[in-house]
């Protein structure tokens, strides 16, 4: 009889761990504050299927979650009694946003030059490389050099050659600290000209998709990542950028191992919009003409988001983009993983024949469930292209609020 009661002792121990390890999972992984539309409640069954998540809640006045502007804090529960934590809840109105697909082509100047390889100066007596070895460094972003802070790649070339062979005072800014460095250029035997032994970088081009755009603000949001430097891998630090329109002409299909991509070229080199924000949810700005073509429609909130059945648009010839069935396969909602909020498969047989998949230049192909707009493409899984990676549309809107007070336009129309 006591074996039994020490079997079921122990077993019963095993279940009491097992619930506080879930429950301290769920409380890192669930945001501390979430987004309800007006007149809805929190409901994160749909993302948690297998661990049942009750909310307990202090009687609110309905006005608590009728009206936008307000919020409130509610418990969460594991199975309705092993505690998780709580998070605050913001009641807000629910955004209408004009859905996209299309292709528009992107250049971006950064702000100073990007470090993007380091070179060897031949002396008459020696290969050395100055910059290096006075500490400058891969991905480091050169703000000045003697002061001069209007840079490119020939005007370095241009006040480092000026020098002499005098030291040159080189500012540079490195994960966000700002260091300085004193090199001293080498006279080349190639070319009698004085180098330091750097390849930089100042500007970038490239074609995306833009995912969708505020039809009261003209405010667009694009991509779902980052545009980074092909070398370094870093952040392209953005001076100034602009789209432009562009047309795909071609795909070179994705197989396992290789990523394929949209072929494309800009159609016009007029500006369609300004870029005010290149970060890791994506690239945003304000158009300077309307765009036509969008599908107006409503934004899911990141725990609205489930496993199931979706669709794409995205554009794999001409500009028109068209829409294309996918699944929805896993939910990510660790905020920490910027671009990585889902896990999505191409089932649609035409994008499939015709791609093989995700591609490259399909960043920021909106993604919808249930008639709204719940995220975007990002990235594709190298060693499965039919496989790939999706942010929150909510993620992303919540950037463009940045964007749009980088760019200092009144956004109340947006809220």
């Amino acid at each position: 009889m006591k074996t039994i009661y020490k079997c079921a002792a122990g077993l019963f121990s095993i279940g009491v761990i097992a619930l506080l390890l879930a429950a301290l999972y769920l409380q890192t992984v669930l945001p501390d504050s979430f987004y309800v539309a007006q007149g809805e409640e929190l409901d994160l069954s749909s993302q948690y299927s297998n661990i049942i998540c009750s909310m307990k809640k202090n009687h609110f006045p309905v006005e608590a979650y009728s009206a936008a502007g307000n919020s409130y804090t509610m418990n969460l529960k594991l199975l309705g009694f092993v505690d998780i934590k709580d998070v605050n809840v913001q009641v807000v109105d629910r955004r209408v946003v004009s859905v996209s697909g299309a292709p528009f082509g992107v250049k971006m100047f950064t702000e100073g030059v990007m470090v993007v390889g380091m070179g060897a100066v031949q002396t008459t007596s020696s290969a050395i490389s100055p910059a290096k070895e006075a500490g400058i460094q891969q991905g480091d972003v050169i703000l000045s050099i003697n002061g001069e802070t209007e840079l490119s790649n020939r005007t370095i070339g241009k006040i480092v050659n000026a020098s002499a062979g005098k030291n040159v005072f080189v500012k540079v800014s490195r994960g966000g600290k700002v260091m300085d460095f004193t090199v001293t250029p080498a006279l080349a035997v190639t070319d009698n000209q004085y180098h330091i032994g750097l390849w930089v970088r100042d500007s970038s081009a490239g074609i995306g998709t833009l995912t969708f755009y505020d039809t009261n603000t003209q405010m667009f949001a694009g991509l779902g990542h980052a545009i980074c430097d092909v070398d370094t891998g870093q952040i392209l630090p953005l001076s100034q950028g602009q789209i432009v329109h562009a047309t795909i002409t071609g795909v070179t299909p994705g197989q396992s191992g290789s990523p394929g991509e949209l072929q494309g070229s800009f159609t016009d080199n007029a500006p369609w919009g300004q870029v005010y924000l290149n970060n890791v949810n994506g690239v945003y700005g304000k158009f300077s003409t309307a765009p036509a073509g969008g599908i107006v429609m409503p934004m899911a909130m990141s725990h609205e988001v489930e496993p199931g059945p979706a669709y794409i648009y995205t554009t794999v010839n001409g500009q028109n983009p068209q829409r294309y069935e996918i699944e929805i396969e896993k939910i990510n909602p660790i905020q920490e993983e910027p671009g990585r909020n889902m896990v999505i498969r191409i089932t649609d047989p035409r994008l499939l024949s015709a791609s093989g998949g995700i591609v490259q230049g399909m960043s920021g192909s909106p993604i919808v469930q249930n008639n709204m707009l719940v995220g975007a493409v990002t990235h594709v899984f190298v060693n499965d292209p039919t496989h790939g990676y999706g942010i929150f549309a909510e993620n992303m809107d919540n950037t463009l609020h940045n964007a749009a007070a980088s760019a200092r336009v009144d956004t109340k129309a947006a809220s």
